[in-house]
């Protein structure tokens, strides 16, 4: 732009000339000489001024763009680093949410083995009274009912009775007892078989009267000689 109006300004000044020329004598040309070239060298010098400003200028506006093209390249870089920051972000988050659900977990599974672990400790408590109380009864079975009772594997008790059978004293019938995991009196095996060993199982689970459950098996065993 600036270029070409120092072209046209040049051009009229020698148009400027050519028809001083014509109108002036010699004379006054030569005067006028020395201004003319005066005047040509302060025009080129401001035009070389002005060019190496216009180059200076498109090469600060190559390097500006330069620079939004960098900037803009470190923008989109930004967004794809924040995009990764982001989803790295919601993993995390994800994997705490999944690492408090474990904790919650095994939080309750711990509290769930205390429970459990207290429910076999009553239980194996209330199973220890149950047969240290029947084995501080064996002497009083052994002198009254003929009766023997031994403690045999997995905390079970056998009870043994004689002088049952009048054609043979000495044969044994037998009973296995134990305590189930509810707690209740549980017959494991009987020799000879009776039919309604279920029948007083459950009659003394509902009394508790374990004096009479012995008394029972024992009057069921004798009927069961006669037969």
């Amino acid at each position: 732009m600036i270029k070409h109006e120092l072209i046209l300004f040049e051009k009229e000044i020698k148009e400027f000339w050519t028809k001083f020329k014509s109108i002036c004598g010699s004379e006054h040309v030569n005067q006028t000489l020395g201004l003319r070239e005066s005047c040509k060298e302060s025009i080129k010098a401001l035009s070389e001024k002005w060019s190496k400003k216009l180059k200076e200028g498109d090469l600060m506006i190559d390097k500006i763009q330069e620079y939004r093209n960098e900037i803009l390249q470190q923008n989109i870089c930004i967004e794809e680093k924040q995009e990764n920051l982001t989803e790295i972000n919601s993993k995390i988050k994800h994997e705490e949410e999944q690492k408090r659900d474990f904790i919650d977990r095994i939080q309750e599974l711990k509290e769930e083995l205390t429970r459990k672990k207290e429910i076999i400790s009553t239980k194996n408590k209330a199973t220890k009274e149950r047969l240290e109380r029947l084995s501080k009864s064996k002497e009083l079975f052994e002198e009254r009912l003929g009766l023997e009772i031994r403690r045999i594997y997995d905390e079970q008790l056998q009870f043994i009775f004689r002088c049952i059978d009048h054609k043979d004293p000495d044969k044994p019938y037998t009973f296995t007892l134990s305590i189930n995991e509810q707690g209740d009196y549980e017959v494991t095996s009987s020799s000879p078989p009776l039919d309604c060993i279920a029948e007083l199982q459950l009659k003394v689970r509902e009394t508790n009267n374990f004096a009479a459950f012995i008394a029972n098996i024992r009057k069921a065993f004798t009927a069961l000689s006669y037969k």
